[in-house]
């Protein structure tokens, strides 16, 4: 049976209650397995992971739509992750019997749906985009929500669907099919944010690092620490360990230790094969974070 991952982002991690209503509209959903829910602080988001076939997925996102767009309001809305939307990025994950083709089809049609319904602009990225130039999800999120509006002014950056400026209070969304990713923070002894940045930008492809890997330094200030966050867009050929061991020397190379890492959501059991979580410093960490274990547990 085709099996499709389902990994939105909503711009909300500091009030329990509204995250379990916007997770509890997707767990009422027929034939949706809903996997997991993690919630930062600091970076003001969650990030839900649940699994379907294509109607039941399209379903489930409309329903998230319609919870989040009544209960976030960007224009109150402050963290350290840069973010677009209430909604902020939904992509699809071909994990069984699926293509990515479908994938796309699937993002393009509930992308036109969710514009439809909620006056939303809607962007396409990576597997689905029709712009060369809007790939990457990092080059849509440059200079924030702030940054895109003023390039939505512009003919080459009018949204794929819906309207020519943002929602009021919910602002953006980026939607689209891409391949598994793991997102991975490293958190360093020091509340120096240029420290966090400077090994951002060395570890990070796009700034000569890693292959595979983006990066960006944060604050964590309810910690008074910084963090590396990463996004491994490809385990098999930039795994979490080595993203660790370089993290953990560019940060010793300025005098700074390695505090702990964390997985953020679930992983797959195969980019964690042969390692001791106890060697990457990994807090918190349970086998209910690997994707095949909550997918047994769930079926």
């Amino acid at each position: 049976m085709a099996l499709i991952e389902c990994v939105p982002n909503v711009s909300e991690g500091r009030r329990p209650d509204v995250i379990r209503q916007i997770a509890d509209v997707v767990r009422a959903v027929s034939s949706v397995r809903f996997l997991d829910c993690s919630s930062d602080w600091s970076h003001h988001r969650s990030v839900l992971t649940f699994v379907g076939d294509g109607r039941a997925l399209k379903e489930a996102v409309v329903a998230l739509f319609e919870s989040s767009v009544a209960r976030i309001d960007l224009r109150t809305h402050s963290g350290e992750h840069p973010r677009l939307g209430a909604v902020d990025v939904v992509p699809f994950v071909p994990l069984r019997d699926v293509s990515i083709e479908e994938c796309v089809t699937l993002a393009r049609d509930t992308a036109s749906e969710v514009a439809d319904r909620f006056d939303i602009p809607m962007f396409l990225y990576e597997e689905a985009s029709s712009h060369p130039g809007r790939t990457r999800l990092e080059d849509i999120r440059r200079g924030g929500l702030e940054g895109l509006t003023a390039r939505m002014r512009t003919p080459e950056w009018a949204p794929d669907y819906g309207p020519s400026s943002p929602h009021p209070t919910a602002g953006v969304t980026v939607i689209g099919a891409r391949r598994v990713l793991i997102a991975y923070n490293v958190n360093l002894a020091t509340n120096r944010i240029d420290v966090a940045r400077t090994v951002a930008a060395a570890v990070r492809f796009s700034s000569g690092g890693l292959p595979h890997v983006k990066a960006m330094g944060v604050v964590l200030g309810d910690r008074d620490i910084v963090q590396v966050s990463m996004n491994l867009t490809h385990y098999e050929q930039t795994s979490v360990q080595r993203a660790f061991e370089a993290v953990t020397h560019e940060a010793q190379r300025l005098g700074v230790d390695v505090l702990e890492s964390e997985i953020v959501g679930l992983v797959p059991e195969a980019a964690l094969a042969g390692v001791d979580p106890a060697d990457l410093k990994l807090t918190g960490f349970t086998p209910q974070q690997v994707l095949e274990t909550r997918l047994r547990d769930t079926a």
